[in-house]
């Protein structure tokens, strides 16, 4: 059975300090942010007055790594944010904004192996394996129109390693498709005449 664990309690007091009642001591706001990143569950309650008061702590953390130069934010974002606030759509957002923000967690591993890869691999050897590709998907189509043309296929511009022998007879296949739907369409005109 998978036990649930209850959440860190802390404490704010009126001298804005914030104690910790899991470990007996006093935190600041980057401690927090930190148990944040470790996964470490925890509720914030006003000293006081007894109120739950998380999410204007958490707000408040993200306010100051804002001001640290760590913008993940963008400017557009947050005023179309400040605009949702007493619109109809106000309901709305939250749920779409945790949604999409679970989204992005669960596929944040693929990201990171993509982005991985990237820097792993040079950009060139990227960049060359999709000129490669390209060049040989451009080649491929003009194939298909060799027929209109009457001329013989050219020798490819760049070396497919990989490439099967059985495709000069897709090659000729499509050259018999090509010219039979030719022949087809000269009856068609030729009837209408």
């Amino acid at each position: 059975m998978a036990q649930t664990k209850e959440p860190t309690i802390i404490k704010k007091y009126a001298n804005r300090r914030l104690y910790n009642t899991g470990t007996s001591t006093y935190v600041t706001l980057e401690d927090l942010a930190e148990m944040v990143k470790a996964e470490e569950d925890f509720v914030v309650f006003d000293a006081k007055t007894g109120d739950e008061i998380t999410r204007p702590v958490l707000t408040q953390i993200i306010f100051e790594q804002e001001n640290k130069g760590t913008n993940l934010m963008p400017i557009a974002f947050l005023r179309q944010l400040i605009r949702f606030y007493g619109d109809s759509m106000q309901n709305l957002v939250p749920s779409y904004l945790q949604y999409s923000i679970e989204s992005l967690t669960r596929d944040q591993e693929k990201f990171r192996e993509q982005m991985n890869q990237a820097f792993v691999n040079s950009p060139f050897e990227a960049m060359d394996d999709q000129v490669r590709r390209n060049t040989e998907m451009f080649e491929r189509a003009m194939r298909m129109f060799l027929p209109f043309g009457g001329s013989q296929p050219t020798q490819s511009m760049t070396p497919k390693p990989d490439e099967k022998a059985t495709e000069p007879s897709e090659i000729d296949r499509l050259k018999k498709q090509m010219e039979d739907m030719q022949k087809m369409l000269e009856a068609i005109v030729e009837k209408k005449k």
